[in-house]
């Protein structure tokens, strides 16, 4: 495991949880927007967290944490991810994960094993125009495809959730995208707010008026959807 980052204690990242949140490096997408660009670009320039001092960190925290987020960069490129996951279930923690959604027969198999009790994955763009929001010119997404519709089939508790950048989303892409996730269980717009860490400088954010009408546009297709951080 490559990790580059470790937030002690967020009661923000795992719904109803108190949780952790441990950083991996890189990422197969180069979302203009990402706000963690330093664990996609250049990442050998980070200090590095050992995975024995992590682990020593969890035994501390036994009793005080209920869970662990695992996130990135994308945790799912990470070659011996299900052995570190293992270890996080063993000390007795839940498991959220964050994933771009882009391997989806490795996210069924962490799933399967019992590895992960909750997956929070991005949905970047309506189907129409992923390849130029995640920075990868004409992206297959039937990866993404595939774990949409593993999720919507309830085999593991899950968010969608969507960072809205005024300059990649549209109307269209609210509607595109309601009617690619009906009936999801939990659906998130969020505001895209300048981390001064981003990969491309100069993008904004939609005022809290335009992200109500985006939601609306959503619901009538998943009417759960909500907006968080507003």
């Amino acid at each position: 495991m490559v990790i580059q980052g470790l937030q002690k204690l967020t009661l923000l990242d795992y719904p109803g949880e108190t949780a952790c949140t441990v950083f991996t490096a890189g990422c197969n997408f180069r979302c203009p927007f990402c706000h963690n660009a330093s664990l996609v670009i250049d990442t050998h320039r980070n200090e590095e967290i050992s995975t024995e001092d992590f682990f020593a960190f969890l035994k501390k925290r036994q009793g005080v944490l209920d869970g662990v987020c695992v996130t990135g960069g994308e945790p799912l490129i990470q070659q011996d991810l299900e052995e570190f996951l293992d270890r996080i279930k063993k000390l007795g923690y839940l498991v959220k994960l964050d994933t771009n959604g882009s391997f989806p027969d490795r996210l069924r198999r962490l799933v399967e094993a019992g590895l992960v009790d909750y997956v929070a994955m991005d949905i970047k763009n309506s189907p129409e125009n992923y390849g130029r929001t995640i920075g990868v010119k004409e992206y297959d997404i039937s990866s993404i495809n595939q774990s949409v519709r593993y999720l919507l089939g309830g085999n593991v508790p899950y968010e969608f959730r969507t960072t809205v950048v005024r300059e990649f989303h549209q109307r269209s892409d609210f509607e595109s995208i309601g009617r690619w996730l009906a009936g999801a269980e939990h659906y998130y717009l969020q505001q895209f707010v300048d981390s001064g860490d981003l990969i491309q400088k100069g993008l904004r954010g939609y005022n809290d008026k335009i992200m109500a009408q985006a939601l609306e546009i959503v619901k009538k297709h998943v009417e759960t959807a909500q907006l968080r951080g507003l």
